[in-house]
């Protein structure tokens, strides 16, 4: 699993049939600061996956990506490279909150 942030949202009117009603979000992976472990940094690409749990914009949220993508309700026969699987609270590193998703 990894981290993101939730910067935008993807509309496909034409696509696989099995994708119709599918939410498409656009990620920016976000990674812990090796320089300052107490704040995260942005990843360098974008990745777009499938939402079955309703985050938003600008939310943390925990994706899989590759087989284990289509292991969540619903996806095992659909053409996904990455899924949303968690909407994150808390991002605890070294004892000290780095994230918290009310702030």
């Amino acid at each position: 699993m990894f981290l993101a942030k939730v910067i935008g949202a993807v509309v496909a009117t034409k696509k696989d049939e099995s994708m119709k009603g599918r939410k498409l979000l656009l990620l920016q992976p976000m990674l812990v600061d090796e320089s300052n472990p107490k704040r995260m940094r942005s990843g360098v690409n974008t990745i777009v996956a499938v939402d079955n749990l309703g985050a938003g914009e600008a939310e943390l949220v925990l994706f899989c990506q590759g087989s284990s993508a289509r292991l969540g309700s619903g996806m095992k026969s659909l053409p996904v490279d990455a899924a949303v699987v968690g909407i994150v609270d808390i991002v605890d590193v070294e004892g000290r909150q780095i994230y918290t998703a009310s702030e």
